[in-house]
């Protein structure tokens, strides 16, 4: 007989990291927070809280 064909859905998804922290994201020009690989909150970079310095090491090292 035939057995059963069991399709993992969720198979493409684990060869990505899982975002967690504060990243910049280049298509919005924002500042976005992932917390256990989901998007928690989004802010423009004129409000977030973080120094100028800090700022900019984001926008170089943690863009996607």
């Amino acid at each position: 007989m035939n057995e059963p064909v069991q399709l993992d859905l969720f198979e493409d998804q684990l060869d990505q990291p899982i975002l967690n922290g504060m990243y910049f994201e280049r298509s919005s020009g924002k500042f976005v927070s992932y917390v256990l690989g989901r998007r928690h909150f989004e802010i423009s970079p004129g409000r977030c809280l973080g120094d100028k310095e800090w700022k900019e090491r984001i926008m170089r090292e943690r863009a996607i």
